[in-house]
C-alpha cells in the first residue's frame, strides 16, 4: 500500500518537470498554480463523580487537501489529492472512525473557444480503513467497508467550462465507472453480484467544482458529482455532494464544518427500523482546531 500511495502522489507533480522548460508567460494566472489546506483538530471530555452524569470521550481528527495545476494559453491540468480520516472514543467502546477517505484526480483540458476546453478527467476514490456498523445493545459489530471495499474509478471524457480560478464545470457524456469491492463478502452491498469484485458501467457524468471566500476568512470548498448508468435505470442519478466551510479566527486556529451527501442506487443500505434499500446518505463533522493553508 506505501508504494501505492507513493506513486500516486508523484504522480500529481510529474507534470511540473515535463512541462518545466516552456516558456514563462505575462499573465500571472499561467503557469503553475499550488494550493493546500489542512486542519487537526481533537476533543476530549472527562468526568468523575458527577452529579449530572456524562461519558469519557475523546475525538481526533485530519483532513488534507493539494492540489497542483498548470495553465497555458493551450490547455489546462489539474491534479489534487483528498486525505482524511478521524476516530472518537467514548467510555469503555473501542476507537470508532468517524470520517475516513482517499481521493485522488486529474484532469487534461486543451481549449475550445472562450472559457471552453475539450477535456477527460479520471478519479480514484476509496478508504483507508475498515468500517464497521454497530449494536451497542447486542455488543456486536458488522464489517461494511474496508481499503479498496469499496473503491471507484471513474473516466470521462467531455467539456469543461471554466470561466475563473474559483469555478469549474465538468460535463461528460462519455464516462465509465468501475466499482472495486475486494472483499466479496461485501460484494452485494455495493450492487456486484455475489462473489463479484468489479462492476463496470457506462454513461454521463456531471462534476462542479467551486473554492470561493463567501467572506473574510471563510471559505467555500465545494464539489458536486452527478452520474447516470445508461444501460441501468439511467434515471436514477447517483449523486455525491460535498462542501467544506472554512472559517479562521487566527493565524493557526480555525472552524471547519464538513457536509456531504451521497445517494446511490446501488448501495443498498439497512435503516433502524430495518428496512433495506437504497437511503440518502448525509455527514456532518464539524471541528476546531489547527489549520494551514497555502496558495500561489
Amino acid at each position: 500500500m506505501n508504494k501505492v500511495l507513493f506513486f500516486i502522489i508523484l504522480s500529481l507533480f510529474i507534470p511540473k518537470f515535463l512541462l518545466a522548460q516552456e516558456e514563462a508567460k505575462k499573465d500571472s494566472t499561467l503557469g503553475w498554480h499550488y494550493r493546500s489546506a489542512g486542519s487537526l483538530s481533537f476533543t476530549q471530555s472527562s468526568f468523575t463523580n458527577w452529579a449530572a452524569g456524562g461519558e469519557n470521550s475523546v475525538a481526533v481528527s485530519g483532513m488534507l487537501i493539494a492540489g497542483a495545476n498548470y495553465k497555458s494559453t493551450k490547455y489546462i491540468w489539474e491534479n489534487g489529492i483528498i486525505l482524511a480520516y478521524g476516530s472518537q472514543k467514548q467510555g469503555d467502546k473501542e476507537f470508532r472512525k468517524t470520517t475516513d477517505k482517499f481521493e485522488i484526480s486529474t484532469k487534461y483540458g486543451y481549449h475550445a473557444i472562450k472559457n471552453w476546453y475539450y477535456s477527460g478527467m479520471a478519479s480514484f476514490l476509496t478508504q483507508f480503513d475498515k468500517g464497521y456498523e454497530y449494536d451497542d445493545a447486542a455488543g456486536t459489530k458488522k464489517l461494511i467497508a474496508n481499503f479498496l471495499a469499496p473503491a471507484y474509478v471513474n473516466i470521462a471524457l467531455g467539456m469543461n467550462y471554466k470561466p475563473s480560478k474559483a469555478f469549474s464545470l465538468f460535463i461528460g457524456p462519455l464516462s465509465g465507472r468501475v466499482t472495486i469491492v475486494n472483499d466479496t463478502t461485501l460484494s452485494t452491498n455495493y450492487g456486484l453480484k455475489p462473489n463479484e469484485t468489479t462492476r463496470n458501467e457506462f454513461g454521463g457524468s456531471v462534476k462542479a467544482n467551486l473554492n470561493y471566500d463567501i467572506m473574510k476568512n471563510v471559505n467555500l470548498a465545494s464539489q458536486l458529482t452527478l452520474f447516470s448508468n445508461y444501460s441501468d435505470n439511467p434515471q436514477n442519478i447517483d449523486v455525491d455532494w460535498q462542501m467544506l466551510f472554512t472559517m479562521k479566527i487566527n493565524k493557526y486556529l480555525s472552524a471547519t464544518l464538513n457536509l456531504q451527501f451521497i445517494y446511490d442506487d446501488n448501495i443498498i443500505i439497512t435503516d433502524k427500523d430495518g428496512n433495506i434499500g437504497p437511503r440518502l446518505q448525509v455527514k456532518e463533522l464539524f471541528g476546531l482546531g489547527l489549520a494551514y493553508k497555502f496558495a500561489n
